[in-house]
């Protein structure tokens, strides 16, 4: 049973011939923290705090104009981690629609920046549920090698903004479980099928 109107604009465009969509959502919108922020807030704050602290220093005193100037990117990076996140990540959130056909998972996000995902079922990856509270959870779609242990320095946007993160994934939705068991038994299904039909 779909999650709202079947016929969902915002896959319209996407839907392949006699292709059904079994279930819709959407993630989690407004303010969303995510695990990471246990470690991502504490270093914002360290972060934005120190580059706050050297910019009023240098003001007070007299130090050589370029050096005001130079250390402001460090305080505008500071506000974005600290609260600048946050708000382009709800903002992103409320452009995003999952979707699940008895063929493919499909993930759109529509405005200035759209995007379109599909990964079909018979070929689907691993699937994880994170479970939240009030029946809220995070499904991911594939294995995840990343971790603070292998950023290297080179941490992506989706490290910092949920919405922007490269795996593909069902962001905070309602109803988590039951989405979850509806993706397993379509996958059980495709895989049945493709065992016996090969392509």
């Amino acid at each position: 049973m779909a999650s709202g109107d079947a016929k969902s604009p915002s896959f319209a465009h996407y839907l392949l011939r006699g292709e059904e969509v079994v279930w819709w959502g959407r993630p989690r919108q407004g303010l969303l923290l995510t695990p990471r922020d246990a470690l991502l807030i504490p270093f914002s704050l360290l972060w934005g705090g120190f580059a706050i602290f050297w910019e009023t220093m240098v003001l007070r005193t007299e130090a050589p104009g370029f050096m005001a100037l130079w250390g402001l990117p460090f305080v505008l990076v500071g506000l974005f981690l600290i609260f600048g996140r946050f708000f382009l990540d709800s903002w992103l959130r409320a452009r995003i629609y999952y979707a699940v056909t008895k063929q493919r998972i499909l993930i759109a996000r529509s405005g200035p920046w759209p995007s379109f995902k599909a990964l079909h079922l018979d070929r689907l990856p691993e699937v994880t549920l994170n479970e939240e509270r009030a029946g809220r959870g995070t499904i991911r779609f594939g294995s995840s090698t990343r971790g603070w242990n292998s950023w290297n320095g080179r941490a992506g946007a989706g490290e910092w903004i949920a919405a922007l993160d490269s795996r593909p994934q069902f962001l905070s939705i309602a109803d988590a479980k039951r989405v979850f068991g509806i993706i397993q038994h379509l996958t059980a299904g495709a895989s049945l099928s493709e065992t016996l039909d090969p392509r």
